[in-house]
């Protein structure tokens, strides 16, 4: 064979065998990609029930859309290969990012369900209790079983959810004071908890809804003191029913939209004026906005359902500015109360005075 056919043939074997090694080499990436979105003044997908449903307070008609975004992500066992992987970097509407960016490792798929589920119960908590707040009606908040120690003496008594009431006849009002009562007694002693199981109306809790539980205390591992093995924590409780209903979805960063779309229920007027707003950000018992990943991955997931405005929580501003879809009107937001001051001027058509996002 001569020296140049040779030389051809090796070099194409070469290719050959490197094309192979980068679709079966695999990386450790995760795949981000534009999610369903869901209005938050609509109704469930595939249901007849709202969205989010109000019960033992007046309400008011809605219009337009408030609409929460989410995004997609990959499994944690997912590995893409290497040409997966380069061709989700040269797509506009995939994003590439560090597998443990998402999961940390040794996260499986569960407990990444878990976590987000988790977030996702805090997120509406702290969203009905920051559109209350806004509106000035008032918030309780009541103590309870937050964990359980598995072997510890509280296993199969206590559980997560129960609100605690009284320790010892006591009435508790935080969560320091149940550890006080708890360390008054000395190791083996008896600590009597009263009780209103989970599942129960504990916002108007009544006697024939508390329990007492005693617990024998048990000494802690590094020092003399009793302990029962829970962790208290605290929640709020609120004058009336609020149910934000959706399935499938998980993480933080629904809060913001949740609470513009309580509070739009329960005020008169249509806070959009029929026009189609979405958005994302966590948010705070006080009504502080917070940051969220995926954020161009959102911006897309907008634009493709027809929103025209999009609320980006401040810390996500320079880099939504540098993705941002034709057609799509970014609105800067760091409070819900400056999200709803946006919203007056969508509705009155002054939209050359509001918040911006930029590239700097």
């Amino acid at each position: 064979m001569p020296r140049r056919s040779a030389t051809m043939l090796a070099a194409t074997l070469l290719l050959i065998a490197l094309l192979c090694v980068s679709v079966l080499m695999k990386v450790p990436y995760t795949e981000m990609s534009p999610g369903p979105t869901y209005n938050t003044l609509g109704m469930q997908a595939d249901s007849d029930q709202p969205v989010i449903s109000i019960t033992g307070h007046e309400t008011y008609p809605t219009s337009g859309h408030l609409n929460m975004t989410t995004v997609q992500v990959t499994g944690a066992k997912y590995e893409p290969s290497l040409v997966s992987a380069v061709i989700g970097w040269l797509r506009g509407d995939v994003l590439v990012v560090p597998h443990d960016n998402v999961y940390p490792e040794g996260q499986t798929d569960q407990e990444a369900q878990q976590q987000n589920a988790e977030e996702f119960a805090s997120s509406e908590d702290s969203a009905k209790t920051a559109a209350l707040t806004q509106l000035g009606i008032p918030v309780g908040t009541e103590i309870i079983v937050s964990s359980v120690v598995a072997g510890g003496p509280s296993e199969g008594k206590l559980h997560a959810g129960d609100q605690i009431v009284a320790v010892d006849g006591t009435k508790v009002t935080s969560q320091a004071q149940v550890a006080q009562l708890v360390t008054k007694h000395k190791p083996g002693e008896t600590v009597v908890f009263t009780v209103v199981p989970h599942g129960k109306d504990s916002a108007t809790p009544n006697a024939a809804d508390q329990v007492q539980v005693p617990i024998t205390t048990a000494k802690a591992e590094s020092s003399d003191r009793a302990i029962v093995g829970i962790g208290p924590g605290a929640t709020h409780t609120y004058p009336f029913k609020i149910d934000i209903g959706l399935q499938d979805v998980g993480g933080p960063s629904a809060g913001l939209m949740f609470s513009l779309g309580i509070v739009d229920k329960l005020t008169p007027g249509e806070l959009t004026g029929g026009k189609f707003v979405a958005g994302t950000g966590t948010i705070s018992d006080d009504g502080k906005v917070g940051p969220i990943g995926g954020i161009a991955m959102k911006l897309i997931a907008a634009r493709d359902k027809g929103a025209e405005y999009f609320f980006t929580p401040a810390e996500n501003c320079t880099e939504a500015a540098k993705s941002t879809p034709g057609g799509l009107r970014l609105i800067k937001v760091d409070t819900l109360d400056g999200a709803l001051k946006a919203l007056d001027q969508v509705r009155a058509g002054q939209t050359a005075a509001l918040p911006s996002c930029s590239t700097t």
